[in-house]
């Protein structure tokens, strides 16, 4: 197999720059995974997240501030012999993420994450009303251990 990993950051941030959706993995008090989808922004050696300010997640994280982040791209189906299943594989670029998940509270600090999130799926300036920005739970992980993988890409 020709898995290689990403020593480079710069390649690093570029995959999860592309990347529409992360998937943030949390471990609960009785030890047990749990894994979400999520919406993202990037800046600064920070993810940032959001989401309802109540839940198995926000739960979850108030016991437990760890958190790991998986973003991965660029699926292709690979073989070498198609009459050969063995010789099958995925072609993939990834990046996982460790680290401490800190809550953003203050109208300010929370329309800058806001900003930052929209900014990854949209080049257009957003304004926020303050019901919304109220009731919005607003946090960002620090990517304390980067690490990034790809197969079958140089």
């Amino acid at each position: 197999m020709r898995v290689k990993n990403i020593t480079n950051t710069e390649e690093m941030i570029n995959i999860i720059k592309k990347c529409e959706v992360c998937y943030m993995a949390l471990v609960d008090a009785n030890g047990l995974p749990y894994v979400v989808p999520m919406n993202f922004g990037y800046s600064d050696g920070y993810i940032y997240l959001h989401g309802a300010q109540s839940g198995r997640k926000m739960d979850i994280l108030k016991q437990n501030a760890n958190a790991a982040i998986n973003f991965s791209r660029d699926f292709r189906l690979y073989h070498q012999n198609e009459r050969v299943a063995c010789s099958y594989s995925m072609k993939y670029r990834s990046v996982n993420v460790e680290g401490r998940v800190e809550f953003i509270e203050g109208k300010e600090e929370k329309v800058n994450a806001l900003n930052i999130i929209m900014a990854q799926y949209s080049d257009r300036e957003f304004k926020y009303n303050d019901p919304a920005i109220n009731e919005v739970a607003i946090y960002r992980v620090s990517t304390e251990c980067m690490t990034g993988r790809k197969m079958h890409y140089q």
